[in-house]
């Protein structure tokens, strides 16, 4: 007797539907496909707005919001208004450096989970410009890259 792959398939793919992405990423000694497990708060009785068995209905609103606050703050770090020779401006910059890091990579892990792959991808750029603008004011004070007169080798003012 042979088996309908079709069908199989869509057991397996029905109950992949049902299943959020933290049911999926369980250790890999559970058995993750047996049965989707009852949302936290159906467990303690209370009502969830989504019916067992049902993913959860997200909206790309607000992947797209982080993604523009952190393509909005990257294009902004081009218009740096203050001096970053040494000292506080500096530290300032290199302060709004690390929100740019932080913003790409928040709006690289919402991108991913949502499985949105342009966004994605637009993130993990926003992570590399912030390396760039990083590597570019800090190298030249580690002895890594050569000082000039913009990015001198010292971190303080004199």
């Amino acid at each position: 007797m042979e088996r309908d792959w079709s069908k199989e398939l869509a057991k397996v793919d029905k109950q992949l539907a049902a299943m959020s992405d933290e049911d999926l990423a369980e250790p890999s000694g559970s058995t993750a496909l047996t049965a989707p497990k009852a949302p936290p708060a159906q467990a303690r009785g209370k009502s969830a707005s989504a019916a067992p068995g049902e993913p959860k209905k997200t909206t790309s609103f607000g992947v797209y919001a982080r993604l523009t606050l952190s393509v909005l703050l990257g294009v902004g770090m081009i218009i740096w208004p203050y001096q970053v020779r040494c000292g506080v401006g500096l530290t300032a910059y290199l302060a709004a450096v690390a929100v740019v890091l932080a913003s790409g990579v928040w709006s690289a892990i919402w991108t991913w989970r949502h499985r949105a792959a342009r966004a994605h991808t637009l993130s993990l750029l926003i992570v590399l410009w912030g390396l760039i603008l990083g590597g570019v004011e800090v190298l030249p004070r580690v002895g890594y890259a050569l000082p000039t007169a913009a990015h001198p080798a010292s971190w303080a003012c004199r």
